[in-house]
């Protein structure tokens, strides 16, 4: 239920608490031992500020995106002909087979500033 409540925009509201506490006390009864608690997709951090309001004191939250660009940053500097070919005019283009407007007002959430996707037909691609 946790993506839902990101896509609709629901995250704050009562509805939010509730799955969000209903689902771990599910976690933590099953593992009374649990420690960490890895938010292993993307929707998931922007949850992140709620599900610390319902985990067991002592619980370190660690986010995917996190340790994704933790590794990156390794990767490049252990292969630096890939680096060099890295791009650093921080252009961002975003593109998606679904619709547009759809894609970009849920990028948006994750950004925090507008975004604007262009659309990629599979079908066109494939036949070229």
């Amino acid at each position: 239920m946790w993506v839902p409540l990101v896509e609709n925009d629901e995250m704050t509201g009562h509805g939010a608490d509730f799955f969000i506490k209903k689902n771990l006390h599910s976690i933590f009864e099953k593992g009374k031992l649990i420690d960490v608690l890895l938010l292993g997709c993307t929707h998931y951090p922007l949850l992140k500020e709620k599900i610390e309001e319902h985990v067991p004191i002592g619980v370190k939250i660690v986010s995917q995106g996190e340790i994704v660009a933790e590794s990156l940053a390794g990767y490049l500097l252990r292969h630096p002909e890939i680096e060099e070919r890295c791009s650093k005019k921080q252009l961002r283009r975003f593109f998606t087979t679904d619709s547009t407007e759809d894609f970009d007002s849920h990028a948006a959430r994750f950004y925090g500033e507008p975004v604007q996707s262009e659309h990629v037909d599979l079908e066109a691609v494939k036949n070229q």
